[in-house]
């Protein structure tokens, strides 16, 4: 019975989510009903749930604060779209998709929002997909590929949450195991660049072109006054190496070294600190002040074009509105998947998903569990945050048995977050293919099988590392 309330509320729950209903309200309810056999409601709303909500709020909020407020200042200062107004000029229509990937990706290895990145790429790609004839309903494909995988999730150092999420659990950098993450992103692009020019040329011999399309089309871009794309690029560049010379991954001696006693002071003050140790926090101390230099240099770069609208307090606003909004939705997942893990009833399922493996390491067992909770919740970081809530610390303890790197646990994770997340549910999917005026029927197609593609990917890394230990 115990068993079947859980599969009861994880199936209502992507039930709901898919229905639009935010998680904010939905995943309290539906950890309560799996629950019900258990404890009683009430205390698992406020002693566990809201618990680990808050906890998760505390870790991670100063993240989504700055890194919304950065983004914000890039778009409305009009540097996000001189940047991609630069690569698209320079790579022309004929080489539509490249332009689209690269443009993507940049601003979201830079540090933007990527639904941000969505809304400043989409005039672009529209355009110069227009331009080239290339059928409209192979941009969402275009779009997601670009943002969502190689950028967000393979790249070392991203400041995506996706990389982030790790560091606490595993005590690791926003750039670990940087060969994986290199070489992942290589085939997430050229995974990407394949299938969209090989469906262009196909669709192309068979007489579709970009079409008829009335719904979300961008006007021509003019010459409206933006700021020079080199100018443009430096807080991007700033928050990315900043980040590096904070965290100091390499050991490099003449980075910055964070002193391994500062929390100390802090415990004789008895407080509840939730880092056991700067080694757990420090990847997200590094990525604050990163993003705190991007938001200053931002703003004086784009500072003109955002007087001229009149647009100074909305901007701080606005970035930090939405920035609640997504640290919640997040949070509540991890909640959810944290009353879940105590429940008796999950013991099945969690010795079912750490019996599974190659060789003798937690890798498989750690991306089956990660595609099963992104599928189910249609989230990237929300499905990484519940399989980390409920079988984190037994991974690691794991890995650490048989001496694995926490830094190839962290990859993985990233990967497997990037690999079935465009489940059609997904409410990142369902805004790109919103905001380019089209519907699942007619672009769900490539989204389908880049899925079964990318999925693939962190399974590769898998097999090599089983065959020949090398990560």
């Amino acid at each position: 019975m115990d068993l079947f309330l859980i599969v009861v509320s994880l199936v209502l729950l992507m039930y709901f989510a898919y229905r639009g209903y935010s998680i904010i309200l939905i995943a309290p309810l539906f950890a309560i009903l799996a629950s019900v056999g258990e404890f009683r409601s009430m205390p698992v709303y406020s002693e566990i749930f809201m618990t680990k909500a808050a906890e998760y709020f505390k870790t991670y909020f100063p993240i989504f604060l700055l890194g919304a407020v950065f983004a914000k200042i890039m778009e409305e200062g009009e540097l996000a779209s001189s940047i991609a107004a630069f690569i698209s000029r320079s790579l022309g229509k004929e080489r539509a998709i490249l332009a689209v990937l690269l443009g993507c990706g940049v601003l979201t290895y830079g540090g933007l929002s990527v639904f941000v990145v969505v809304f400043v790429m989409y005039p672009f790609a529209a355009l110069l997909f227009r331009e080239a004839d290339i059928p409209k309903r192979l941009i969402p494909a275009t779009l997601w590929m670009g943002i969502f995988t190689y950028a967000m999730a393979s790249i070392p150092g991203t400041p995506q949450i996706q990389n982030i999420i790790p560091t606490t659990f595993f005590g690791t950098s926003t750039w670990a195991s940087p060969v994986i993450g290199i070489v992942s992103a290589v085939i997430y692009f050229a995974l990407a660049w394949f299938w969209v020019t090989y469906r262009f040329k196909s669709l192309a011999s068979e007489g579709e072109g970009y079409g008829n399309h009335a719904k979300n089309e961008p006007d021509p871009l003019g010459e409206k006054e933006m700021p020079h794309w080199a100018l443009s690029v430096l807080p991007l560049a700033a928050v990315v190496l900043v980040n590096l010379y904070m965290s100091n991954p390499f050991g490099w001696s003449w980075a910055y070294s964070w002193d391994p006693e500062m929390l100390e002071p802090f415990k004789n003050l008895q407080l509840s600190l939730l880092s056991s140790s700067v080694q757990k926090i420090y990847a997200i101390w590094s990525l604050d002040i990163a993003l705190f230099v991007g938001i200053i240099l931002a703003l004086a770069i784009g500072w003109k074009p955002i007087r001229q609208k009149g647009r100074m307090v909305h901007v701080f606003n606005a970035g930090a509105l939405s920035s609640l909004s997504a640290i919640l939705n997040t949070a509540s997942g991890y909640a959810f998947g944290s009353v879940i893990a105590k429940l008796s009833g999950f013991l099945i399922v969690k010795h079912a998903l750490t019996d599974l493996h190659i060789g003798s390491g937690p890798l498989l067992s750690q991306a089956i569990t990660t595609y099963i909770m992104t599928a189910l919740t249609g989230s990237a970081s929300g499905g990484m945050t519940i399989a980390l809530g409920m079988l984190g610390n037994e991974w690691l303890v794991w890995a650490q048995s048989i001496g694995m790197s926490p830094d190839l646990l962290h990859r993985m994770i990233c990967l497997a977050s990037a690999g079935i997340d465009t489940v059609p549910h997904n409410g990142a999917l369902v805004t790109v293919i919103s905001v380019c005026g089209l519907t699942h029927r007619s672009s769900y197609y490539d989204i389908f099988i880049l899925t079964l593609m990318k999925m693939l990917v962190p399974l590769i890394f898998i097999a090599f590392y089983s065959l020949f230990g090398i990560g």
